[in-house]
């Protein structure tokens, strides 16, 4: 199958508060990767940033502390990466520029959401503009590489908000924001934007927008969604839903950015992390979540359908 019937195209979701114990499968014993097709629309609520909840050890909120240093308690940068009053610029408007911020505590909850409040924005016109932000929950942090900034063959989540379409083929429309998941042994490839490891993605239009951007990521009960807030009216557009995900605890949460030949400023004004209370089955807290491996289930359709062919880049089991 062609990674472009891969794309889901939502439609408007309003923001609400968050509701506990969304169906989907739990952790289980690892499995290989494999790609999960949704062929009908489930939606699902982003909490309404209730401070409750609010896990201030792995959030990144205005004021900062240490600005003009390099470093700031909780968090790390390294590279381009610049602290300011207003926001962290992980790369500025410069050409061939790599910058990250990584939380320096492990995350251990089973059930999260990030609110992620971005800007990605240059004096570069049309497609005269790069590379993009990724955003991490991995295994290992503050590591340098080729992947917008950071490491390849990672273990955990990648979700990529890409600016530049570096395949002259593709027809995906640019900005493009893709989700990948990797147990180390799959590479992600700049020449085709990741296409043949993405597990879903979406167009999303957030580049040199004159308001604020945001973008969540929910993780609860295997079920992963990825929505946005781009059009400045208060409401979340859905953009990835999958179910079947197995992402370990004790990981930790960063961003990066990359700039090439072109290049644009990559800023991240806030991180929030939120928890997600959610009950689990006996089986599933018998569980040790730190040794789950990063992977995806290979599942029917939730209309029943035969399950989709195996990729060709699918992990060997």
């Amino acid at each position: 199958m062609a990674a472009e019937g891969w794309i889901w195209r939502w439609g408007w979701g309003r923001r609400c508060l968050g509701r506990p114990g969304l169906l989907g499968p739990g952790p289980g014993p690892t499995t290989p990767l494999f790609l999960l097709l949704l062929l009908g629309s489930v939606t699902a609520d982003i909490t309404d940033g209730n401070s409750e909840h609010l896990k201030r050890e792995h959030s990144l909120i205005k004021p900062y502390q240490g600005v003009g240093s390099s470093s700031m308690p909780l968090w790390d940068f390294q590279g381009s990466t610049m602290l300011t009053s207003q926001y962290v610029r992980l790369t500025p408007d410069e050409r061939s520029k790599e910058g990250s911020i990584w939380n320096h505590q492990p995350c251990f909850l089973k059930d999260w959401e990030m609110h992620v409040h971005f800007k990605v924005h240059g004096t570069g016109k049309k497609n005269l503009h790069g590379d993009g932000i990724a955003l991490w929950y991995t295994r290992d942090r503050l590591v340098p590489g080729p992947v917008f900034g950071s490491k390849d063959n990672f273990h955990g989540l990648a979700i990529f908000l890409d600016t530049y379409p570096n395949d002259e083929t593709t027809e995906r429309v640019f900005p493009y924001i893709s989700v990948m998941v990797n147990n180390g042994s799959l590479s992600y490839d700049h020449s085709k934007d990741g296409r043949w490891t993405e597990l879903a993605g979406c167009t999303a239009d957030f580049r040199n927008r004159d308001h604020d951007t945001f973008l969540a990521v929910r993780y609860s009960r295997g079920r992963l969604t990825v929505m946005t807030d781009l059009e400045d009216k208060n409401e979340w557009k859905n953009c990835i839903d999958i179910t079947g995900v197995r992402l370990p605890t004790g990981y930790y949460f960063g961003a990066s950015a990359g700039t090439g030949d072109l290049s644009d400023n990559h800023d991240i004004i806030s991180m929030k992390l939120f928890q997600l209370m959610v009950e689990h089955t006996p089986d599933e807290e018998s569980i040790d979540w730190t040794k789950i491996e990063p992977s995806v289930n290979f599942l029917k359709s939730p209309k029943g359908a035969c399950a989709q062919p195996r990729p060709a880049w699918a992990w060997a089991a």
